[in-house]
């Protein structure tokens, strides 16, 4: 017997590739519902490449009863109004929004870096997946702080348009367009051109200067990793389509060489080491993207401190920074609790 999963939120970036990955990883489902707005409610949507068709059906009247899983991909509001229904109906809901991800009785979840807290889910039937750069960041990040302990984190972020969905994604291709034929190029999705650009925002500016992507990054990494570790972030916005990188520099309590790390690394789960330290011996968005694996390379000792290291990050977040840790978290609940399938 296999599990109901609803996919909340099916015919965006992230539900899309949901029920993409589900299919791929063969998730034990007896059945499974495409779950849209009003708007697209009868509009068709693939589950993977089956060639398997489901109609989406309406959020605003679906029942969540009988339902095993839930996977939310639909944003803070729609989230904040049927995510307590689902849960309410008995259905859990591993939800890709901010909206939970720092509610101390709601498990922040990366299974490669701290499955044991996905048993707290019963206090509230919700788990929280976390922000796309700080999932990836902190799959790096683990192996090595469980091999000389982490002091000090500071990352400067490289984040691909899609972060900010299809919109974000329609504008760098019109804006790039629009440059090639001497038209008119206009902002609406991002507060600058984003087209042979960078911009150092996204999200909102908080009370100190830093913007809410920073913040995320920071709470999140303590909450999932470890509070003691100190975190500072820098969030750009680049013209890339698919796939965030991350320049980090780590400080750490006790001694560390590059080539300690590298060996960590290379056994970690979820974690792909390319470092040839040549000409193309590195992974970029383009190569990462398509791919579940947190990819890490540029692996080098920081001269400016004590045991400290640099590297560079980059990973799929449409997959692992939010689809596929989404399901891998659905598959963590089903092998400790749920055991179905």
């Amino acid at each position: 017997m296999g599990y109901r999963v609803a996919v909340v939120g099916a015919t965006g970036n992230v539900g899309r590739e949901m029920l993409a990955i589900l299919a791929e990883r063969e998730f034990p489902m007896d059945e499974v519902a495409a779950v849209a707005s009003s708007r697209s409610t009868g509009a068709e949507v693939e589950i993977g490449d089956s060639g398997k068709m489901v109609k989406c059906k309406n959020l605003e009247h679906f029942d969540f009863s009988g339902w095993d899983i839930a996977l939310f991909a639909c944003g803070s509001a729609a989230t904040k109004t049927y995510a307590p229904k689902a849960a309410a109906a008995g259905c859990v809901v591993i939800d890709n929004s901010s909206l939970y991800r720092m509610d101390p009785d709601v498990p922040l979840i990366v299974p490669e870096v701290n499955p044991d807290d996905i048993d707290g889910y019963t206090k509230r039937n919700i788990i929280a997946n976390p922000n796309c750069s700080t999932a990836q960041m902190v799959v790096a990040l683990k192996p090595l702080h469980d091999a000389a302990k982490i002091k000090r984190v500071v990352v400067s972020t490289y984040q691909s348009v899609s972060g900010a969905g299809k919109s974000g994604m329609d504008e760098l291709f019109e804006q790039s367009r629009a440059i090639f034929v001497g038209d008119q190029v206009e902002a609406r999705t991002f507060t600058k051109q984003i087209a042979f650009n960078v911009i150092p925002h996204i999200d909102v500016f908080m009370d100190d200067g830093s913007t809410k992507e920073e913040w995320k990054m920071v709470v999140e990494t303590k909450k999932i990793l470890d509070p003691k570790v100190k975190v500072s972030v820098t969030c750009v916005r680049v013209p890339v389509f698919v796939g965030h990188s991350e320049a980090i520099t780590i400080e750490f309590e006790n001694e560390i060489t590059a080539a300690q790390a590298q060996d960590i690394l290379r056994e970690a789960p979820g974690i792909m080491l390319v470092d040839k330290r040549e000409d193309g011996g590195y992974v970029t968005p383009v190569e990462a993207a398509g791919d579940g694996a947190t990819y890490i390379s540029r692996v080098r000792e920081d001269s400016t401190v004590d045991n400290g290291l640099i590297l560079w990050c980059v990973s799929d977040n449409l997959r692992k920074g939010a689809a596929l840790n989404a399901v891998q978290i659905a598959e963590l609940l089903g092998r400790r609790h749920l055991q179905k399938g």
